[in-house]
């Protein structure tokens, strides 16, 4: 899930979420839980853009107390760490949600279905939350749904 809208700088160095970027996400995660998502932790970067993100998604999903920051997952980090710590915890977790920013998310998303991190496969959206799924008994992943903030 990309964060939703933030300040700018300017308006305060730390970035929280605008009231319209708490509504946007507000309105996916409840869309998501109507849907029957359910997980078992939401990881986020520890900006505090992220985790107030993270924080209301876990809150409609009805797991406040699975949200926890995890490094390597800022704007500009590298994205295969991250995919070794996704298998890993594929081993003993259901599903997990990671809340970021642009472009990691992008480059995570392209590198776990194609294998490669340049080959954009989802367009992110602020407050927009995207499923993938393991593809089973092959490597990688597969795109199983977009919520987009408008669908919401």
């Amino acid at each position: 899930m990309q964060h939703g809208l933030a300040k700018t700088r300017e308006e305060d160095p730390e970035r929280p979420l605008t009231d319209e970027g708490r509504a946007t996400v507000d309105r996916v995660a409840a869309r998501a839980a109507a849907l029957g998502l359910k997980l078992d932790w939401v990881y986020h970067s520890g900006l505090l853009r992220a985790r107030q993100t993270a924080e209301i998604l876990a809150g409609r999903l009805g797991i406040p107390d699975r949200v926890e920051a995890r490094p390597g997952l800022e704007p500009l980090d590298p994205v295969e760490p991250v995919t070794r710590w996704l298998d890993d915890l594929a081993r003993g977790l259901t599903a997990v949600a990671v809340v970021g920013h642009l472009p990691f998310l992008d480059r995570l998303a392209s590198l776990l279905v194609t294998g490669n991190e340049d080959a954009q496969v989802v367009a992110f959206r602020m407050g927009g939350l995207v499923k993938l799924i393991p593809k089973g008994n092959r490597p990688g992943y597969s795109v199983a749904w977009v919520l987009a903030p408008e669908l919401a």
